[in-house]
């Protein structure tokens, strides 16, 4: 018996992108190449200059364009900023949000048979699939229909940001929102905008912030609250579930509260950091951290 689970997901738009130009022109703009071949996707972000995320997304390539996945709230900004960029590319940039959907499907290893163009997450294998669908269409048979908020509770529990949800856009490097660890960064790709800043970030090893798994005593604040370690603030809470959450913290300060037994807490709710299990980073050199 399948036992996966599929979501709508409401809060995404869909913004496509076709043309002779248009794989070649978005490589030169994001932080990994987008697919060019059909049926394939990519996790990537647009950055400004100076090397912050203002946009962070999913392109999936559905044989006859780039599909981008990304906050329905930054649609319109995205659109206009690739427009800015186009100059003489051969590409159309088009907001179909109204007639697309985001799908997220996961908890079983066969992929939902659905109306559209079906990928493996490209960050993380343990969160399942994802698809654009037209809208409207009958979700996979094979699946128990479940909620966005069921949705925000696989990704919590695995450790996973979303932009515009547990950072603000223009306020974020990719090290910052683990992008690094999670296929989000091509390091080896040619020039894009704000290539020079995380380039720099990863060969001197100089991030500082990342997110990190929290549970809570108790039910959580809202996200946006300041995290603390005694009265210094280490870091701000992100989506959460009841007590689940994850949070942007400095490492280095909460290590030293950590080793200190200084209480963490946000709102007065004592939390409990850890790093997820993907994570290819760990707690700053010194005394061990206990991670029960």
């Amino acid at each position: 018996m399948n036992t996966g689970r599929i979501a709508e997901l409401s809060r995404r738009g869909v913004v496509a992108v076709s043309g002779a130009d248009a794989v070649p022109f978005l490589n030169n703009l994001f932080t990994s190449d987008v697919p060019a071949g059909p049926a394939a996707g990519a996790y990537g972000a647009l950055l400004s200059p100076q090397g912050k995320v203002l946009f962070d997304f999913i392109a999936v390539n559905d044989g006859r364009r780039i599909l981008i996945d990304l906050p329905r709230a930054a649609v319109a900004d995205f659109v206009k900023r690739l427009g800015f960029y186009r100059l003489r590319a051969k590409v159309e940039i088009a907001d179909i949000s109204d007639d697309h959907i985001a799908v997220a499907a996961w908890g079983s290893e066969v992929a939902p048979i659905l109306d559209g163009t079906v990928i493996a997450d490209p960050r993380l294998a343990a969160l399942g699939w994802r698809a654009i669908v037209p809208a409207g269409a009958d979700m996979a048979p094979d699946y128990e229909e479940a909620t966005e908020a069921d949705y925000d509770a696989h990704r919590i529990a695995l450790g996973i940001p979303e932009g515009g949800i547990d950072f603000a856009f223009g306020d974020a490097f990719p090290h910052d929102a683990d992008m690094d660890q999670l296929g989000g960064v091509d390091f080896t790709k040619g020039c894009y905008i704000g290539q020079e800043v995380v380039s720099r970030m990863e060969h001197r090893g100089t991030a500082r912030r990342r997110f990190v798994i929290v549970q809570g005593s108790a039910p959580l604040p809202a996200a946006g609250t300041t995290v603390t370690a005694g009265d210094r603030p280490v870091g701000t809470l992100g989506s959460h579930v009841d007590a689940a959450a994850i949070a942007l913290i400095r490492l280095d300060r909460a290590k030293e509260a950590i080793d200190a037994q200084t209480p963490i807490t946000a709102s007065g709710t004592a939390l409990t950091l850890t790093l997820p299990p993907w994570a290819k980073f760990g707690w700053p050199a010194g005394t061990a951290v206990s991670e029960d």
